[in-house]
């Protein structure tokens, strides 16, 4: 994936001196046993690293001012081995900058019934160390993900994996560079946003470059660069013959060849993570960017279109995400629906730019009129998408905070072909139902715009908004709407009164 920094979680572990240098040595000794055997166990995305046991205030505030000056920290995983007493932890976590999860373990998953005595009980005394320090983590206001159960299971390191995804995402956002071509579409309000808020509240920023700059990188390739990618086309997807060397339409085919290698340029000369393109403001480009969008999305590259950068960088997010699951991650739009009482059916598509790293089978690469945006008739992959379970998912700007909405859905396969409709689309079913899902992504004021995953899971979703700190809505199979349209009525009390609670 492009621009995607190497990331560790640190993880320590709290004691106290009050049991004595042996039992120090011993619980050093078991976490880094614990930490050793959860790098071994294949389950986690990134790295843990083991810090020394933590036994003082200073030696906490030193860790956690440490975890936010070295740069390849993308958190913290906390764990009280005994009796951490939590005021030690103030300093610490009111400095602290990263996130962490608390992990609520001990060393031991059985109790040696016959052989317990009181060296046994002051060395393994995570029940209430860790209680005492979620207490302090509440009273601090932190926002934190806690996972229980013996580090050996397999449910307890999935949700650490989980939660290490969200803080390799979060981390990927922070001073990550996204470029608008052009504007916003015009007279479009739900793709606007505050860019200067954003940048606060989730650490990138958003960029505007007239799409002079684009023509300038476009027109500066190469005529051997573009024989040599378009060869990559024949070889990589089934080409229209029209489009193939010696073919009526090739021309077609190397001016989207052309218009890939210079977006490709300027986003790496940049060092940009995503960008935005508009059908309204194309200046002298031949085609609407098509094939070269959905190319860059499968390397990693947010997108978002008509001017939507919240969508661009929510896509690239849930790409860091997603990364070296199974499954893929694509803009995407809610287009259509199929409104049978026996199955109704969200189609969701876009003009063009639907990533091929969702494709079911290798996609075939075509021409044909876009019937908007007055410029010729631009290439474009063309494939159904894997069937299979899904989430849908939209961040919007509500003036005073930010709402991420996530819709779960299951990809099912058309009900019948699609001869022509020369996009690449994806067919699903809504959960609870549509019914239920359409209202509640409606009162939720969930774009039109999303990011769209087979392979990020609505609990890495949860964990990635709880490190942001902003609002989540899910609908999923449990969504009853009056009950929803309630929790969304106690969110805005909520997020109007929860900034003035701070630490108090």
């Amino acid at each position: 994936m492009k621009n995607l920094e190497a990331v560790e979680i640190w993880y320590v572990t709290g004691s106290q001196h009050l049991y004595g240098e042996k039992a120090l040595r011993q619980v050093a000794a078991n976490s880094r046993k614990i930490v050793a055997a959860l790098n071994e166990g294949g389950r986690l995305p990134v790295k843990l690293v083991f810090k020394p046991v933590m036994t003082t205030p200073d030696e906490i505030r030193q860790l956690c001012l440490d975890a936010n000056n070295t740069r390849q920290c993308g958190g913290l995983i906390l764990w009280m081995h005994t009796f951490s007493p939590s005021k030690m932890w103030i300093g610490g976590l009111t400095a602290l900058r990263k996130p962490f999860l608390h992990l609520h373990t001990q060393f031991n998953r059985d109790l040696p019934w016959g052989e317990i005595d009181m060296d046994f009980m002051n060395l393994n005394q995570a029940a209430h160390g860790d209680r005492e320090a979620g207490f302090i983590h509440t009273r601090l206001r932190l926002n934190r993900k806690v996972v229980v159960g013996h580090w050996s299971e397999a449910d307890v390191q999935d949700g650490i994996a989980a939660w290490m995804r969200a803080a390799r995402a979060w981390h990927d956002w922070q001073s990550a560079k996204f470029c608008r071509f052009g504007d916003n579409m015009r007279q479009v309000a739900v793709t606007e946003g505050d860019k200067v808020s954003a940048e606060i509240k989730f650490g990138y920023s958003v960029n505007g470059f007239g799409v002079g700059h684009l023509v300038n990188a476009v027109s500066a390739v190469a005529d051997r660069a573009i024989a040599k990618l378009c060869d990559e086309y024949e070889q990589c997807y089934e080409v229209a013959a029209e489009l193939r060397k010696g073919g009526a339409r090739h021309e077609s085919l190397r001016v989207g060849a052309r218009i890939e290698l210079g977006l490709r340029a300027f986003l790496k000369d940049g060092g940009f993570k995503g960008f935005t393109t508009t059908f309204e403001d194309l200046l002298s480009l031949k085609q609407l960017p098509g094939l070269a969008v959905q190319r860059l999305m499968a390397d990693g590259y947010g997108f978002g279109a008509e001017g939507d950068w919240k969508t661009c960088a929510l896509v690239r997010a849930m790409m860091v995400m997603g990364e070296g699951l199974p499954g893929g991650t694509s803009f995407m739009e809610d287009y259509t629906y199929h409104l049978a009482p026996d199955g109704q059916l969200v189609l969701g598509a876009h003009m063009l730019e639907i990533c091929e790293s969702i494709a079911d089978g290798k996609p075939s690469l075509e021409i044909h009129p876009l019937g908007i945006g007055g410029k010729e008739d631009p290439v474009r992959l063309v494939f159904d998408t894997r069937t299979g379970p899904a989430v849908n998912a939209s961040v919007i700007d509500l003036g005073n905070r930010f709402r991420l909405i996530v819709n779960e859905v299951d990809v099912v396969k058309p009900p019948q072909p699609l001869p022509k409709l020369p996009v690449a689309r994806a067919v699903w079913k809504c959960r609870p139902d549509f019914k239920t899902a359409c209202a509640a992504w409606i009162h939720a004021g969930a774009a039109h715009h999303s990011g769209f995953s087979q392979a990020v899971t609505t609990e890495q979703m949860e964990d990635f908004a709880a490190i942001a700190g902003v609002e989540l809505a899910v609908i999923d199979a449990k969504t009853e709407l009056r009950a929803f349209k309630q929790q969304l009525r106690n969110d805005e009390i909520y997020y109007h009164l929860a900034p003035g609670l701070g630490r108090t």
